[in-house]
């Protein structure tokens, strides 16, 4: 895992291949960290619990999604 530390305003960048995906910390405030996304509109962007539901109905379903117990990246 990669830890990193930014500030409120300060970006990180993720290339996957030709695409990039830019993070920015938008604010912080208590314990809650609040980030913006900006990514291709073909990379899928959920939150982990949302992820793992969409996972879940997609094996049932007969698909062959899988999410590692613990997603850590």
């Amino acid at each position: 895992m990669l830890v990193l530390t930014r500030r409120k305003g300060e970006q990180l960048v993720i290339t996957m291949g030709d695409q990039t995906v830019y993070v920015r910390v938008l604010d912080v405030a208590r314990d809650r960290v609040r980030l913006g996304i900006t990514a291709p509109l073909d990379v899928a962007i959920h939150r982990e619990e949302v992820a793992r539901r969409i996972a879940s109905n997609e094996n049932a379903a007969g698909g062959y999604v899988t999410m590692e117990a613990t997603t850590a990246r």
